[in-house]
């Protein structure tokens, strides 16, 4: 149990002193860069996922079933 109690002393210790975070303006930064680059993917996603039933509606129909 002692072992447990010095991970967590150490972690709380690297938490505070160690770690480097991030300022308020590069969080927003990187958030709203991560959200355009969501928008992009899911708009490609659906782009394709619409040309793939458009594609296969049409070869049925040509295929007659």
């Amino acid at each position: 149990m002692a072992k447990f109690g010095t991970y967590i002393t150490e972690a709380y210790d690297e938490l505070l002193h160690k770690v480097t975070w991030p300022s308020w303006e590069e969080l927003q930064q990187t958030t709203i860069i991560v959200l355009v680059a969501l928008v992009i993917i899911t708009m490609v996603i659906f782009g394709m996922d619409f040309v793939s039933k458009e594609v296969t509606s049409l070869l049925y129909s040509i295929l007659g079933k």
